[in-house]
């Protein structure tokens, strides 16, 4: 195994080979063994008990065969070695700048985290340049760099070798971006938006610490309704802070059941001070407040994404007071108007209702109500004798139409003709005699009369005279 050593000044770190030859630095080649070998074999050396080969992998270690601290610290430099740079986006909280070697630390925009990194001088200064001003404390940038970890006292930091300064317009444009992504999930749909209690029993505000817009709340409310109770929670409302407390106070004041709406002031600033309301975080915790959220972010000109996920987006704190409660003086002169307005409508009705009154005791029915029941009774007296009259003219036209066809029965009617003096002569097993071919002598017949029946035997017969339709056809 070949080391290379590289031999620099005790207060400045090593940044890389080839940025100290650069430098002039002295550079020795040896055969030595590697960190890890030596670290295994100082191992075995100190504790001669446990003289034995260290476990190769973490999961192989067990308490009769622990790992070393310095092989354990030389394994994480070494995974941490293969990590490749990488861009962070941070704010910067402290700077500490030196003659070799400038030490900050970066802080996460919406988490508590924090993270130590140092840059070295002539980094910071060509990042500087680069940027057009000097690097301090509160800025939001973006920093390349690499991972390191040091063994000798167990940290982590991040090697940076260049700083770039996020502008207004990149800020922008991200916001813009965030602004499309969360309108496409309907988080700012109108059907979202949940209308403003007409008189809230508490209203919860979320302001800044001692801020201006606190009292322009609270004075421009209670101007309107004196008396109305407040919750107030004072958080940061600007800086790493902001994001997580703001969003905890909207869900404190969200699980109270007396709270009827919220409110979220703050008294403008610049797209930097009004960042923390724009991020996706405080967005989506907004977005599952089930109490009517009122946003009073700044002025007529900005527009956070908390404007746009809230109930009602105010124009300033003191437009969010005058939405959220009535104005009492208003309201009690409207409420005289409209106490008014219904006496003077129930007077009206009065007088009408008198008046149709007056016209229908006027009338004859109600001086002699019986003159009703009298011209009912002639009425139904002259209906019974157009019925009795319709009646007895249906029955003689039915009685005459009976007896003209009981007279075409009868006369239609066997029985008639043979009430004529007439016979009906039947043959057994021919059955009625029309012709007397159908009869020889000696034949008993029976005859049919109109009262009783009879017997007879033929004693002869002559044949029919030939018809008109049964003579012969003449030649």
């Amino acid at each position: 195994m070949v080391c290379v050593g590289v031999v620099t000044s005790p207060t400045v770190p090593q940044r890389s080979l080839g940025s100290q030859r650069s430098r002039g630095t002295v550079v020795h080649v040896t055969d030595q063994p590697s960190p890890l070998q030596q670290a295994r074999a100082d191992a075995q050396r100190a504790n001669p008990a446990t003289a034995r080969v260290p476990a190769r992998l973490a999961r192989e270690t067990t308490a009769d065969n622990p790992w070393p601290l310095a092989l354990l610290s030389t394994k994480i430099d070494q995974y941490v070695a293969k990590m490749t740079p990488v861009w962070v986006e941070a704010q910067v909280v402290q700077l500490n700048r030196r003659a070799g070697m400038s030490f900050l630390t970066l802080r996460d925009l919406s988490a508590e985290i924090s993270l130590r990194a140092s840059m070295y001088r002539r980094d910071l200064v060509a990042s500087e340049q680069a940027m057009g001003t000097e690097l301090s404390d509160g800025m939001r940038v973006v920093v390349h760099g690499r991972p390191t970890f040091w063994t000798r006292s167990g940290s982590f930091q991040l090697q940076v070798d260049q700083i770039r300064l996020v502008g207004t317009g990149d800020l922008l444009a991200r916001i813009e971006q965030l602004r499309r992504v969360l309108a496409a999930e309907g988080l700012f749909a109108p059907e979202r938006k949940r209308p403003l209690p007409f008189l809230p029993r508490v209203v919860g505000l979320v302001c800044g610490r001692d801020a201006k817009a606190r009292d322009d709340v609270i004075t421009n409310a209670r101007l309107r309704w004196p008396g109305l109770p407040f919750e107030v929670r004072e958080v940061a409302v600007q800086g790493v802070h902001a994001v997580s407390q703001v969003g905890a106070a909207i869900a404190e004041l969200d699980a109270r059941p007396e709270v009827d709406v919220i409110v979220v002031a703050r008294g403008g600033g610049s797209v930097e001070d009004l960042l923390s309301f724009s991020d996706e975080g405080l967005v989506r915790a907004a977005a599952m407040c089930r109490t009517p959220l009122v946003s009073a972010i700044g002025h007529e000109t900005d527009r956070p994404l908390l404007d746009d996920v809230a109930d009602y987006r105010a124009s300033t704190p003191t437009d969010a007071a005058r939405r959220i409660v009535p104005d009492l003086a208003e309201e009690t002169v409207g409420l005289d108007q409209a106490r008014s307005r219904i006496r003077t409508a129930l007077a009206r009705r009065v007088t009408e209702e008198q008046t149709r009154l007056d016209r229908v005791r006027e009338r004859p029915v109600m001086t002699d109500p019986t003159v009703i029941v009298r011209d009912k009774e002639a009425d139904l007296s002259q209906g019974r004798e157009r019925l009795r009259r319709a009646l007895l003219t249906t029955l003689d036209l039915a009685g005459a139409d009976l007896r003209a066809e009981t007279a075409r029965l009868t006369a239609l009617s066997p029985q008639g003709v043979l009430d004529r003096g007439y016979a009906i002569l039947r043959k057994p097993g021919v059955g009625v005699v029309t012709s007397s071919e159908e009869l020889k002598k000696g034949d008993l017949i029976e005859g049919v009369l109109a009262h009783g029946r009879m017997v007879a035997q033929v004693v002869g017969a002559t044949k029919p005279s030939p018809t008109p339709s049964t003579a012969p056809a003449e030649r």
